[in-house]
């Protein structure tokens, strides 16, 4: 799951299929910002560090070859 945008009070996901939810912005963990990749464990959201930072590094290689 990918945190498209936040806004105000909501925070658009994409989730692994592609579809898009809502959810409430406050169940996230504090520090999430558009961009991180997160995990459900079921009973809250976790920011995925690991495929957060791999997904920054992929996006920066590309961007210094155009």
């Amino acid at each position: 799951m990918l945190i498209e945008r936040l806004e105000e009070n909501i925070a658009v996901i994409e989730n692994n299929d592609g579809s898009h939810v809502e959810i409430s912005r406050y169940i996230l963990p504090k520090d999430a910002k558009e961009g991180d990749f997160l995990v459900f464990d079921g009973e809250k959201y976790a920011v995925d560090k690991k495929a957060t930072e791999m997904a920054r590094k992929r996006i920066s290689k590309y961007s210094e070859m155009i």
